[in-house]
């Protein structure tokens, strides 16, 4: 079997909670526990393999040796993996913040990528919010005098989040997660992050966290004029599957799909690696004759050059392509 399991890495932000444990099994030794980083290479948070031969080892180690399980499509074959799937529990808000652009971070951090993403909320309790942009237009003066009265707070658009909602947050787009949700976050494999904002908390060091205000304000959006809009949902039925499209950038593809019945064929996908994040039940992938069983919480990768793969169980899945 060329698909494996991943496990984790984690981080334990200040603004974490508990549900990642609790609600997704993730037996992490870190308190609280804000984030896993399920499918990364990148070496803030690197992802291993969890099971097959290379049991132990990094995702990156894997790929290094298997370049072939990532793709024929040009994007994957001459660049790797250029990916990042996270879990985030916002037991508290998230501080007020913005991602370069490609351009901006080659120029300005080393050549790095810069930071386009999305979120799907998993779940999220009663009334909460999250920030996405501006509420009226500013000039970078203006922003940087309310962020020194302390009134950047009445500048920023907040957004109602209910369970299922969908997030498409492009560079250069100021956002903050809100309290009391929970989201899988599909990147650009990048951890370049300008806090403009931070409610003024300390860290765990009793100071207060750094700001990245000149930087920020280089690549912020300010024309307030970003307005999340859902997606279409169109869901797509087969026996035993159903499917919709989430998300297709020129980052990341994402569908949600929803599992319930046996023998569900996968067609094979040459051109593009998949990972497989379930966030609700229970299944099991055949490779061939070999059993891959899958629970709430388990991410698995799927090589390019899978053989027939088939589906059986109850469970909620988002597949993610590069």
């Amino acid at each position: 079997m060329k698909t494996f399991l991943l496990k984790p890495s984690g981080k334990d932000y200040i603004w974490g909670g508990t549900r990642l444990k609790r609600q997704f099994y993730k037996e992490l030794p870190l308190q609280p526990l804000a984030e896993t980083w399920e499918c990364s290479v990148h070496p803030d948070g690197p992802s291993f393999a969890a099971s097959g031969e290379m049991k132990g080892r990094t995702l990156a180690e894997v790929l290094a040796v298997h370049p072939e399980y990532l793709g024929t499509s040009p994007s994957v074959r001459n660049g790797g993996l250029h990916i990042l799937v996270k879990l985030i529990d916002a037991k508290d808000n998230l501080s007020v913040q913005v991602h370069p652009d490609d351009a901006y971070a080659s120029a300005n951090e080393g050549g790095q990528e810069g930071k386009t993403e999305m979120w799907f909320v998993v779940d999220a309790e009663p009334g909460a919010k999250l920030v996405f942009g501006l509420n009226r237009m500013m000039t970078a003066e203006h922003l940087r005098g309310c962020l020194e009265r302390g009134t950047l707070e009445s500048c920023l658009h907040w957004v109602p989040v209910r369970k299922n909602d969908v997030f498409f947050i492009p560079a250069g787009t100021i956002h903050a997660i809100g309290s009391g949700v929970l989201i899988a976050e599909i990147q650009q494999s990048s951890n370049l992050t300008y806090r403009l904002y931070d409610y003024g908390r300390l860290g765990k060091d009793g100071r207060p966290r750094q700001l990245h205000v000149d930087k920020a304000l280089d690549v912020a959006d300010l024309s307030g004029s970003q307005h999340p809009r859902q997606p279409m949902r169109v869901l797509r039925y087969r026996r035993g599957f159903a499917e919709e499209s989430l998300c297709k950038c020129p980052y990341f593809q994402v569908e949600r799909c929803l599992l319930k019945g046996e023998g569900v064929v996968l067609p094979p996908q040459p051109e593009s690696y998949r990972v497989m994040l379930c966030l609700e039940g229970a299944g099991c992938l055949y490779e061939g004759d070999t059993p891959l069983h899958f629970h709430k919480g388990d991410t698995l990768f799927i090589p390019a050059n899978a053989d027939d793969l088939e589906l059986s169980g109850g469970a909620e899945l988002l597949i993610v392509r590069g």
